[in-house]
């Protein structure tokens, strides 16, 4: 099923043309890398497609995969599908994260206890200083 743009966002949209270009491609070059699945086009009601600002910013990514660093086309969807799990990993621990947060405000943790219960849990130190900056962001906004 065709992605659809969505009404009166105010988000901007290029028609092929425009993209091809734009980025001095020739129109059917952008149709297989839709057909392999790198480009995901918004559609019209006529069938138009449609690119939007991160589709554009995703055809930067695989021309400049493809025509600076020498990557194959296979090579750019194993490359974009780990980015895709890597940005849903992150939406993964961000979101926990903030439920971590959330339930030490809620018992009223202090930094100590903060840094306890993450080495209970076995935190990265990274992800542990996240967890305290965000928590003393929250403190200051609290007060």
């Amino acid at each position: 099923m065709p992605r659809r743009p969505p009404k009166e966002t105010g988000r901007r949209f290029y028609m092929i043309s425009a993209v091809s270009q734009r980025y001095d491609l020739h129109p059917q070059t952008l149709r297989l890398y839709e057909k392999d699945g790198l480009l995901r086009p918004s559609r019209t009601e006529g069938n138009t497609r449609l690119y939007s600002d991160g589709d554009l910013e995703r055809l930067e990514l695989i021309l400049n995969l493809t025509r600076n660093l020498g990557v194959n086309l296979a090579g750019v969807e194993v490359i974009l599908n780990m980015r895709d799990k890597m940005a849903r990993m992150q939406d993964e621990m961000n979101g926990f994260l903030d439920f971590f947060l959330q339930q030490m405000r809620q018992g009223g943790a202090t930094r100590a206890e903060v840094k306890k219960a993450a080495a209970l849990v076995k935190l990265p130190s990274t992800s542990v200083r996240v967890l305290l900056d965000r928590l003393e962001k929250a403190g200051d906004a609290e007060e």
